[in-house]
């Protein structure tokens, strides 16, 4: 009796040291039947949501996802060629611009400023406007195709461009009529107000007709940015 005694005394001992002196009910923890339930009830309702935007799916796609991927795949494949992203070749122009370099005693015009012996971003714009008006059908600078959301920009005596830098000469290949963007470059005032630069202070700029030039694809995401109506404006 005495041993027996003494064991329930110790089991006793460590049922309270387990339990933190107070008492464990199953009520209070959550009931895992009621967990499952919810899981369940949230399975459910995403199920029906998935099936509901399938059924968009295919009723403008077709009968299947797989037919609905092949049907925006190929539309995808025929707007490439008019977004720029593939390469293409033909005759074209190929128009260079560079800053001014010293004489042969190593010295700059007096006159200059630091200002008027670099390409700046407004002389690029002005050559890309043209050869655009011209109806050029494809255009790169540098290593880079221009698309309708590229925006070559000037910091310092370097050009952006998708991130990269670059330093001069700029190299504008342009696939067209040669004769047709030569004529715009000669018309365009801010290409014209250049030329001035070129000769009075040395700064780079050439034309070359090529009877076959290349143009890359366009590499890089194309993330369409938009405005959004700002709400009524009050008076």
């Amino acid at each position: 009796m005495p041993v027996v005694c003494v064991l329930a005394g110790v089991l006793l001992a460590t049922t309270h040291g387990v339990s933190g002196g107070s008492e464990i009910r199953r009520s209070d923890s959550p009931r895992l039947v009621d967990l499952v339930n919810d899981a369940q009830r949230s399975v459910d309702r995403l199920s029906i949501q998935r099936d509901a935007l399938a059924a968009q799916v295919d009723s403008t796609h077709g009968a299947s996802a797989g037919t609905a991927l092949a049907a925006m795949l190929a539309r995808a494949d025929e707007l490439a060629g008019d977004a720029g992203l593939d390469p293409v070749h033909g005759p074209g122009l190929v128009v260079t611009l560079s800053d001014a370099q010293r004489d042969a005693n190593g010295r700059f015009p007096r006159d200059a400023s630091p200002d008027d012996l670099v390409v700046h971003q407004q002389d690029i714009q002005a050559v890309l406007n043209a050869l655009w008006s011209a109806g050029a059908k494809a255009i790169q600078m540098q290593d880079q195709r221009i698309i309708g959301t590229s925006a070559p920009r000037c910091v310092g005596n370097t050009l952006l461009l998708n991130g990269r830098t670059y330093s001069p000469p700029y190299v504008i290949t342009a696939i067209g009529n040669a004769a047709a963007m030569q004529a715009a470059l000669a018309a365009a005032p801010l290409v014209t107000l250049y030329k001035q630069y070129v000769v009075r202070f040395g700064l780079g700029y050439s034309e070359q007709v090529r009877g076959d030039v290349e143009v890359a694809g366009y590499t890089e995401p194309v993330r369409m940015h938009y405005a959004q109506p700002a709400g009524p404006v009050g008076y």
